[in-house]
């Protein structure tokens, strides 16, 4: 072998032996650090967001060489699918509905405002659609329907598991989309009327005028979505249904606090919840 590497055999034994370097023990050990913080993230996070969880715990590095450590064993951070229109809104009902939120998405109470939003999620077996209601009040996920089609069953479904795990839908609450032939629809027109809320639309094309659901989508489909294979629909069904009660949308924000230096994510994902679902 070191007549084919031409070296000298007493210099192959000297590198064999020769002990680890300070440089590269601190690799090592930030090599394993970097694969927990990874791992822990299911495959979702970069090298920006491995840094700063480094330095939470008072690892001292630079973001240079987190990266390239990463790159060295292959760690390559999931990236989000590129956005396509789906759904076309029906502009005569639409002009009728005003925008009572106007990207004000808090609330001072439980059940005075709700947003709600539909994506489209792609399996193996074709597309299937997730709609969720989320509470401004508490930034969660109280409704939410599945199913693989995108008609008005799919919101009214959603809007229904709201009312009927919502402990209080106050009289003239907000219900505020985007402007989609399904939320414009009679129908579900006619369902928001029946539980006492107010419709409200942001305008067509401007995502920010809805950006707390849409918010909550990136970080779904970045955490759940595109880092595993979502092979089976019955499976993402299940998944969903634990993802809707796990998460919030304060977890579609940045991770990490930058006030009295970077600090771990308060996610409520319960850690042991997914890790015992991974060991199935």
């Amino acid at each position: 072998m070191c007549l084919w590497l031409a070296v000298s055999t007493s210099g192959f034994y000297h590198w064999v032996t020769r002990p680890q370097s300070a440089t590269s023990a601190r690799q090592q050990a930030l090599i394993a650090r970097i694969q927990h913080f990874f791992e822990e993230s299911d495959g979702t996070y970069g090298y920006r967001r491995i840094h700063a969880d480094l330095g939470a715990e008072q690892t001292e590095c630079s973001p240079e060489l987190v990266r390239q450590l990463m790159r060295q064993i292959g760690l390559v951070a999931c990236q989000p699918r590129p956005f396509r229109i789906t759904t076309e809104a029906d502009a005569e009902a639409a002009a009728s509905m005003p925008d009572l939120v106007k990207r004000d998405f808090t609330a001072d109470r439980p059940g005075a405002k709700f947003v709600g939003d539909i994506t489209d999620i792609h399996t193996w077996q074709g597309f299937i659609y997730l709609a969720t209601v989320i509470d401004c009040y508490s930034k969660k996920v109280v409704g939410w329907s599945i199913a693989d089609h995108m008609r008005t069953e799919l919101v009214a479904d959603a809007l229904r598991n709201a009312a009927a795990t919502t402990t209080l839908i106050e009289p003239d609450a907000i219900w505020h989309s985007d402007r989609g032939s399904v939320y414009t629809s009679a129908n579900f027109r006619a369902l928001v009327t029946g539980l006492g809320m107010r419709s409200s639309m942001g305008r067509t094309g401007v995502c920010w005028d809805n950006s707390m659901a849409e918010s909550f989508f990136s970080m779904l489909k970045n955490k759940r979505v595109s880092a595993p294979p979502t092979p089976r629909k019955h499976k993402l069904a299940a998944t969903s249904s634990d993802i809707s009660k796990d998460f919030t949308t304060a977890d579609a924000g940045t991770p990490h606090s930058v006030t009295a230096g970077r600090m771990k994510s308060t996610t409520v994902i319960n850690s042991q919840h997914w890790q015992r679902k991974r060991n199935h």
